[in-house]
């Protein structure tokens, strides 16, 4: 998959409310899931499906039942391209802050230093 897929994927606030919920309770039926939303249980499959699309879930049947687990390498992927962006806004905040306590110094009259 892309990046380009995985992006689309998180998109959704619901995709990423399944994924938070694989994250925090580990892998579970579809069944457990939907009962999670207020949302039909096909909408769930279908925004599941996205997500398995994109690499981000891995599906495993059991019987009748469908059972999900995070998979987390796309997201990694994603961190990777994120982290040169992450460093500019760092660099950025840090300027920002030295300027705001250069103009707090100005502020203050000789005398209180």
């Amino acid at each position: 998959m892309t990046a380009d897929h995985v992006f689309a994927a998180l998109a959704s606030p619901a995709r990423r409310e399944l994924l938070r919920l694989l994250l925090d309770e580990g892998a579970q039926p579809a069944g457990r899931l939907a009962e999670r939303f207020d949302m039909s249980r096909p909408s769930v499959s279908e925004h599941l499906k996205v997500l398995r699309d994109a690499g981000l879930v891995a599906e495993t049947r059991r019987g009748r039942e469908r059972h999900y687990r995070l998979e987390a390498e796309p997201l990694m992927e994603l961190r990777d391209w994120l982290t040169p962006y992450e460093r500019f806004w760092r660099e950025r905040l840090t300027a920002l802050t030295t300027l705001l306590d250069d103009m707090e110094d100005d502020d203050v009259p000789r005398e209180d230093r």
